[in-house]
């Protein structure tokens, strides 16, 4: 039964964590976003960009007189993961592996939304190096971000060709790292997002493949979780943030706000606004940002759950419907 999105807001708010405790007044909401930005401003990328550059969650608290922290981190889902482990952060926009690899190692999260869905992955070679495929990635040095949604994007890609990561030579680096790497010719291969047709633009870098030409195989999730703590003692400030978060949600899906959706990222994060017109010129808004926590995105987390067991990625797997947080489930999502 799919509810309108104002009754399972009410619905969260009033039944779901009924009976507990009131914790003391709310006076600031810390969020944690990964900053994939290569400039001086800071920048998410997806919906966290339209959030911030509106105000949405600053003015949907100011008649409480909640602060809104932002907390940006260039390292990404492990340090917020450690900022979680450290009741420094109450909520996170992350990519599927980092969230995934916070509550299998005990982070006491529940999953909140879906943030967006299908997102593209790169392979971006050395010029002449002859790799075309990923089965002549074998014996080859690929450099992956480890611990984050790349890394189990690449190992899903790895799947879908009959590989894993034991049949190459994979060297951990950050992104930006990675991609210094592959233009100073350091590594074979790496595996990242859409900034690495920035290398390919100036000729450092091939990109022989994404992910949409092995059949979406490896394609990335980004989901927005809470601490266990802040969503059941703030059931009504949860509840007015996910219904603010709709407005941002509203504006990314509507497709006609595509190029603006290109210049507000491309500005924020310092890259040429081609790269992003490239990235989605054969994909919709509508398609990737929708928050809902449908059988179908809960289905890939379930796979990207239970590949990274497969892949020892986690220690131990779990059930992703046990994830979603109590008052979702009680409206009937």
């Amino acid at each position: 039964m799919k509810l309108p999105f104002k009754r399972l807001i009410a619905l969260f708010a009033s039944t779901a964590l009924a009976g507990l405790v009131q914790a003391a007044d709310l006076k600031e909401i810390r969020i944690a976003v990964p900053d994939l930005s290569a400039g001086s401003q800071h920048s998410g990328g997806g919906i966290t960009d339209v959030l911030q550059s509106q105000q949405i969650f600053e003015k949907a608290f100011a008649d409480q007189g909640i602060k809104i922290q932002w907390n940006y981190f260039k390292g990404a889902g492990p340090v917020i993961n450690e900022a979680f482990a450290n009741g420094q952060v109450d909520l996170a926009y992350l990519g599927d592996l980092a969230a995934i690899i916070g509550r299998s190692n005990g982070l006491d999260t529940r999953l909140l939304s879906a943030s967006a869905r299908g997102v593209k992955h790169y392979l971006g070679v050395v010029p002449g190096s002859g790799i075309k495929t990923l089965q002549d990635l074998k014996g080859k040095r690929v450099a992956v971000f480890r611990g984050t949604a790349s890394q189990l994007s690449f190992d899903s890609a790895l799947a879908s060709q009959g590989l894993s990561e034991k049949d190459l030579k994979v060297i951990n680096l950050d992104f930006s790292a990675a991609i210094a790497a592959l233009a100073a010719k350091q590594i074979d291969a790496t595996w990242g997002g859409s900034g690495l047709t920035a290398l390919q633009a100036k000729g450092l870098a091939e990109i022989p493949l994404t992910t949409k030409d092995i059949g979406g195989a490896g394609s990335v999730q980004a989901v927005l979780v809470g601490s266990a703590k802040f969503v059941d003692e703030h059931p009504d400030a949860l509840a007015k943030l996910l219904k603010a978060q709709q407005q941002a949600v509203q504006w990314l899906t509507d497709d006609n706000n595509k190029q603006a959706y290109i210049d507000l990222v491309s500005g924020l994060a310092s890259y040429p606004s081609v790269i992003l017109t490239n990235d989605l010129k054969d994909q919709k808004l509508s398609e990737i940002f929708p928050s809902t926590l449908d059988p179908v995105f809960l289905g890939k987390l379930q796979d990207a759950v239970d590949l990274a067991s497969k892949e020892r990625l986690i220690r131990k797997p779990f059930q992703v419907s046990d994830w979603v947080a109590p008052g979702l489930v009680a409206a009937g999502l």
